[in-house]
């Protein structure tokens, strides 16, 4: 791959982040310029911020910026919140025709951004996607920690191409973002979706600082995210439920045995603790299952219709690009 210059453009999906934003295009301003200083990237390469429908004043913060830095600071404003995959793939489909390569991150900077130069060697390295992995979670909670942790492993288990420790913090090159974007599922989750393009690949280590704020990602979302990757990419699910009803069945086939042998040995058998035992088991066993299936019928319901990710409801800065 070529050592020229390249145009980067960072990426980042904002909501509600009024009390940070100023400082984060300050922070990322001056990044850019340092890299323009070393020759890592050209001289018109810019940020991108996408206002995922917040509430508060971020769009007019973006607008602001971006007339203030023309052609450095560009914005894109979602027609309605839709969470921060779809407003990070807008990021990406914009951004795919203006630049050359792309990094994505968080408006709270919780990433190192200084790495952001290890992502641009390692793309001039020939490497097309590089991804920011954390090697220390000690500023996470005990129980943050336990539970992400117990994710990965749970999506390796399903059998889900995943990077441990790994984000959307990440360097892609244009044509892996053109890749990308040809994944046309409405059901996003990118993390799953950019392992699984084949393009070479690389990885940098970095610390993760502590939260400034209160976090956008409670455990709720946290918990819908991770339903979202599971049910997006593993039938596993649906095959453990065929093996625990094959199990079950084994499991009556003998109940039945025994009542027939004690029936045949004249043996009475104590039944309502028994069959309310029985019936409970299976009658959640069915409600289970069928919460499971409705769940992968609900995604084939939202994909047919083919509705858009994400509506682009205005723009700023990009005349200057």
């Amino acid at each position: 791959m070529s050592l020229q210059p390249n145009k980067l453009c960072l990426v980042i999906p904002c909501y509600n982040e009024e009390s940070i934003l100023q400082d984060t295009v300050q922070q990322l301003l001056a990044l850019l310029h340092s890299l323009e200083q070393e020759d890592l990237i050209s001289k018109d390469s810019c940020m991108l911020l996408v206002n995922d429908g917040s509430s508060d004043k971020t769009w007019e913060i973006i607008e602001n910026a971006s007339k203030e830095y023309p052609g450095k600071v560009l914005g894109a404003s979602l027609a309605a919140n839709r969470g921060h995959q779809a407003a990070l793939l807008a990021g990406l489909t914009e951004a795919s025709d203006i630049s050359d390569v792309t990094v994505s991150l968080d408006a709270d900077l919780q990433d190192d951004i200084n790495v952001i130069k290890d992502f641009l060697r390692e793309y001039h390295n020939g490497n097309d996607i590089v991804y920011g992995v954390r090697n220390d979670r000690s500023s996470d909670s005990f129980f943050k920690r336990m539970t992400a942790e117990s994710f990965y492993k749970l999506m390796q288990w399903l059998g889900v191409k995943t990077i441990y420790n790994h984000a959307d913090f990440r360097l892609m090159s244009k044509r892996a973002v053109k890749a990308l974007l040809e994944y046309s599922e409405v059901n996003l989750y990118i993390r799953g979706l950019v392992p699984i393009l084949g393009f070479r690949q690389a990885i940098v280590f970095y610390k993760r600082k502590p939260a400034d704020r209160p976090t956008h990602y409670p455990l709720s979302k946290m918990l819908l995210l991770a339903w979202e990757g599971i049910t997006s990419f593993s039938i596993r699910p649906i095959r453990a439920i065929t093996a625990l009803g094959l199990g079950m069945l084994f499991v009556c086939f003998l109940l039945l045995i025994y009542i027939l042998y004690s029936k045949f040995l004249g043996v009475t058998v104590a039944g309502w603790t028994s069959l309310g035992a029985v019936v409970l088991l299976l009658g959640s066993f069915q409600l289970l299952s069928i919460g499971i299936i409705g769940e992968y019928i609900a995604k084939i319901y939202l994909e047919v219709k083919r509705r858009p990710r994400f509506l682009i409801k205005e723009k700023s800065g990009f005349d200057e690009k």
